[in-house]
């Protein structure tokens, strides 16, 4: 496969700095540690500039090209997370997390170090005319670390013009890439909803505002929305995870918590099924005598790659694994905070292969050092197509 040879070379030490960063894993904006790290790697590569404190503990690297002339395009951004997850690691492997109840479980120790990567080589050979632009983010796992450093200005301070984000796929195999034109990952919205009935004996259910039975009635609604709301050949998720309510057998309880999520592919659909969610809502209220109170909140939005930015990635990702390796994907009903980057400036997100690994998000999931030299030679075949000297 026509990686980078360098990369081949320098994998032994970005496997390092990914090792490293798996160990002391750090969550949402409080990544000290590892925004540290990044910002000490990105001075030794001899970085034009070094940014830190974006978006809280963002960091931000500028590497300048020295080819002569530029192309219609003179910056563009990479973009790579840095925050872990609170899950407990069950991988058993010698770089385990040292800190209980933490574990990098996305993969994100790895897309910091394959930037890395392909920051220490872009920043020894510069051969683009141009300028790149490292990102390293907090807060993607539920913080909008993407949003956070937007507005802090990195997009016009950095003049960046286009914008690329990548994440590992476990499923696809080492050495793949997987992506798509359009909406690639979904918005996610939640659902807090508090239920306040009329507690009492359990033997006296009649004299009672069963808030377990309107949870229970309410719950049955809301699934309707999708089946019989939502064009079918849409896409949209209702998901309630958690219900609390009560603590004894023989009590009706007086309230009731349930918490959801919700998932969308379009502004549309989106619209739709909150407005349908309240309507749900109301109703169930006035049918069984209960007060409802929903707090429905917007989350990211969905992360919709631009059609011209998303053809160039996939021809650079050809390069890199060859063009059976690189697949048209369906869409991910997960969400991702690059979607603020995107909706900021055009450009795309890729998934590279993890192989047959746990899931995101699972206890025994770890990132794969296999992917190490694809990844890091798709970000630098990017950079140095994309900034071609004119």
């Amino acid at each position: 496969m026509p990686i980078v040879n360098r990369v081949a070379d320098l994998q032994p030490d970005i496997q390092a700095w990914r090792r490293d960063i798996h160990e002391n894993p750090e969550l949402l904006y409080d990544v000290h540690r590892t925004a540290a790290f990044v910002a000490d790697r990105l001075r030794e590569f001899g970085c034009d500039e070094v940014a830190t404190g974006l978006g809280r503990t963002g960091v931000v690297g500028v590497i300048k090209g020295k080819q002569p002339g530029k192309g219609e395009i003179k910056v563009i951004g990479l973009r790579a997370d840095m925050d872990a997850l609170p899950i407990e690691e069950a991988t058993n492997v010698p770089h385990a997390s040292k800190t209980p109840g933490l574990m990098h479980a996305c993969g994100h120790d790895g897309h910091t170090a394959m930037l890395l990567g392909a920051a220490r080589y872009l920043a020894e050979t510069r051969n683009f005319a141009g300028d790149a632009v490292v990102i390293f983010q907090p807060a993607e796992e539920g913080g909008a670390g993407a949003a956070a450093m937007i507005q802090d200005g990195l997009m016009d301070r950095f003049g960046i013009e286009q914008v690329y984000g990548m994440h590992n796929g476990p499923g696809i195999p080492v050495g793949s890439f997987a992506i798509r034109t359009g909406p690639v990952m979904a918005a996610t919205d939640s659902i807090d909803i508090k239920i306040e009935g009329l507690g009492g004996h359990a033997a006296r259910p009649n004299k009672c505002i069963d808030s377990v039975l309107v949870g229970s009635q309410l719950i049955t609604a809301l699934q309707s929305i999708v089946s019989r709301t939502i064009d079918p050949l849409d896409s949209a998720v209702i998901s309630i995870c958690e219900f609390h309510a009560g603590n004894a057998r023989n009590v009706i309880p007086q309230t009731a918590e349930l918490r959801g999520t919700v998932r969308t592919l379009t502004p549309e659909v989106r619209e739709t099924v909150e407005k349908r969610v309240r309507e749900v809502c109301e109703g169930v209220a006035r049918m069984t005598g209960a007060k409802i109170d929903l707090i429905y909140e917007r989350g990211y939005p969905v992360t919709k790659n631009h059609a011209e930015q998303t053809e160039f990635a996939t021809r650079v990702a050809k390069e890199v694994a060859g063009a059976q390796n690189v697949h048209e994907m369906p869409p991910l009903m997960g969400a991702e905070d690059f979607a603020y980057m995107l909706e900021a400036r055009p450009g795309a997100f890729i998934f590279c292969g993890n192989g047959d690994s746990a899931g995101l998000h699972h206890p025994a999931y770890d990132f794969n050092d296999e992917a190490i030299v694809y990844g890091t030679s798709y970000w630098i075949k990017l950079v140095e197509n994309k900034l071609a000297a004119s």
